[in-house]
């Protein structure tokens, strides 16, 4: 029956791709009564049979769905001899850690009644109209008991590269591509997108395995295709991966991440119990981050608004993850001097969680060593060294009060959506401005009127573009503390300090926070408010005091409006703390979200944390760095929609 099966989805396959059919349409029709007969003679339905891709279903939505047990993500590492440590006396099974979308199947009398992607491990979304057009997935099986699998849906390199032909998608990657057709609302569409499933856990059945191995075979007898896997024991385990996994790995059909080690005893397993993000009797081994040798051409030296000046190191260009990369960040002088980097040494460079361009090695240390600036780039003055607070890493800083590349940061932020939002002003016009002498305080923003014959005769100027960037700047006039406070660009602080400051301060708070500042004791008052730390503090405190006068002729130009209050008194989502990112679609800006949260009680963070609740994010199956950091931390990763129902 299987050869059966494939004979006929090879037909098919060539008939999505327009390729030439193995089979003449008689040959077809006559085998497809044969797989007919023979399933009705069975009772069993082989994954990816074409008697059950017939009668299509367009879905409007897609449902939530909550799992009856979670599926929890899984704690990694890259080192193997943790992996034999993890094992220690016990049998292991290792797999493919499949690179797609898991998908979990619940079937009842031997019929699929649900197929839900797992989401944020307790809600996924129903993809059960699907179902029929993923190979791999049975839609009966023989067990007539409650039974529920987890695997993955998957697309080959093959398919991968065919469908991006004939559809001329930007697809990134089959596991984009994966993800993106199991979610399709149309399942005819879906059915040319060849998905295939990989059971890796049975997690109910009426008579459950004792092991592992067992529950593959249990599986396969039911019409699963199963993830490929190797027994193993903690002395076997790098063998394993040396002579079998990392020898396959790079002509492997499949995308893949790594492997999956678990414990082949379930009941023992299962008595291991879980963390709060992790099952303690499964874990994932991650391959060592891909890197590629290239040669230092140059480190160039980036000062910041802040005064900080970054290392960026340059290299020959080299391809990582499918894009060309040329230089990376290197963080500090303490890393530029653990590298002990020269001029023309060979360098590794890998991209850190498949993202961000690192230097990870120096293969040669030639001694032509890289020379730290003594002088600022941007003003030329002299520059000094300094360290964090626990004494761990050296920086470089510009003391220069008037440096150019802090006063074009300055006004770049100045002029912000967040800030006083001023249109139409350019960074390159900015850089100008500065450059030419025509802002030198915020204040001579609102005066660059005086400037209009020189500013309508630069290069991308006019007197229309001129007309509306004035227009534009006299608009701002009109601002709230917030933007204001947020304007200034006091390191470390921004809108949320702002808003504890106008719910604790008298109005007019733009005034009443210049006395506590030049007040006795301004710290301590200042940490007395709840959210306000020492470090926030100080910088507020140190920034008034070098910047009193630029901040008092700014408020003159400005007309600080009061902001208006929010008559709801819910607080449903105090204690919880929430992070944005991504495309907003029900929301006008993150900041209207933002506020959202806030009025509910809710708090707004930057980055993820243990402590974060949730991450907002409309595309659930983005591969950025804050989902990334969210799955890892088992934090649930909801959409607006979702959002608006808590």
């Amino acid at each position: 029956m299987k050869e059966l099966v494939n004979k006929l989805n090879e037909a098919r396959k060539a008939y999505y791709f327009g390729e030439q059919s193995p089979l003449s349409d008689r040959e077809y029709d006559a085998l497809y009564d044969r797989l007919v007969s023979m399933e009705v003679e069975t009772g069993i339905i082989l994954p990816g049979s074409p008697t059950q891709e017939v009668g299509y279903t367009v879905v409007s939505e897609l449902s939530k769905v909550k799992h009856e047990q979670k599926a929890l993500s899984l704690d990694k590492t890259k080192d193997v001899h943790f992996l034999e440590t993890w094992l220690g006396t016990q049998d292991g099974v290792l797999s493919w850690k499949m690179d797609g979308m898991t998908v979990v199947a619940t079937y009842e009398n031997g019929q699929l009644i649900m197929a839900a992607t797992r989401g944020n491990g307790e809600i996924g979304e129903n993809v059960t109209h699907n179902a029929r057009c993923i190979k791999g997935l049975p839609m009966k099986i023989r067990e007539t008991g409650k039974v529920i699998v987890r695997g993955e849906c998957i697309l080959s390199y093959n398919d991968f590269e065919k469908i991006k032909e004939s559809e001329n998608g930007e697809y990134k990657n089959p596991r984009n591509l994966a993800n993106a057709s199991l979610r399709l609302y149309d399942s005819k569409k879906a059915s040319t997108r060849h998905l295939q499933f990989k059971a890796f856990t049975l997690v109910e059945c009426p008579k459950m395995p004792k092991t592992v191995e067992e529950s593959f075979h249990w599986m396969e007898k039911q019409g699963f295709t199963v993830v490929e896997y190797k027994k193993v024991t903690a002395f076997t385990i790098k063998e394993t991966i040396t002579d079998y996994f990392e020898k396959e790995v790079e002509s492997y059909t499949f995308p893949t991440d790594g492997l999956v080690l678990c414990m082949d005893d379930i009941a023992y397993g299962v008595s291991l119990g879980v963390t709060n993000k992790f099952p303690r009797n499964s874990i994932a081994f991650k391959w060592q981050d891909d890197s590629v040798e290239t040669t230092l051409t140059d480190v160039i030296w980036s000062p910041s608004r802040t005064g900080l000046i970054n290392p960026v190191a340059l290299f020959k260009p080299v391809e990582i993850e499918g894009t060309m990369v040329t230089k990376a960040s290197l963080h500090n002088l303490s890393y530029l001097s653990l590298l002990q980097l020269g001029y023309g040494d060979t360098i590794t460079i890998y991209k850190a969680n498949k993202i961000i361009p690192q230097v990870d090695e120096n293969l040669t240390m030639n001694g032509n060593y890289i020379k730290i600036p003594a002088k600022c780039p941007a003003c030329k003055q002299a520059v000094t060294r300094r360290f964090n607070a626990d004494k761990s890493s050296e920086f470089l800083y510009c003391e220069n009060p008037k440096c150019s590349a802090k006063h074009i940061g300055k006004y770049t932020r100045l002029v912000e959506r967040d800030a006083l939002n001023v249109t139409g002003i350019a960074k390159s016009a900015i850089e100008t401005f500065v450059k030419n002498g025509f802002l030198m305080t915020f204040a001579d923003l609102y005066h660059l009127d005086t400037y209009k014959e020189q500013i309508v005769a630069m290069d991308g100027f006019g007197e229309k573009s001129y007309n509306n960037m004035i227009k534009a700047i006299e608009q701002s006039r009109n601002t709230t503390f917030r933007q204001l406070f947020y304007a200034l660009g006091i390191p470390g602080v921004g809108h949320d300090v702002a808003k504890i400051l106008q719910k604790e301060l008298a109005e007019p708070v733009a005034e009443t926070l210049v006395n506590l500042v030049f007040s006795e004791n301004a710290l301590e008052k200042l940490m007395a408010m709840n959210g306000i730390g020492k470090v926030n503090a100080s910088s507020i405190i140190n920034w008034f005091k070098k910047n009193i006068k630029e901040y008092i002729d700014l408020c003159a130009e400005l007309n600080i409006q009061l902001e208006k209050e929010n008559a709801s008194d819910e607080t449903d989502l105090s204690g919880k703390i929430f992070v944005i990112t991504g495309t907003l679609t029900g929301y006008p800006n993150r900041k209207a979200l933002k506020e959202e949260i806030e009025r509910r009680g809710g708090k707004v963070a930057g980055s993820i944390s243990s402590k974060t609740t949730y991450l907002i994010n409309n595309d659930i199956l983005s591969t950025s760095s804050k989902n990334k950091k969210a799955k890892e931390l088992g934090i649930p990763i909801i959409s607006e929609e979702i959002f608006k129902t808590l």
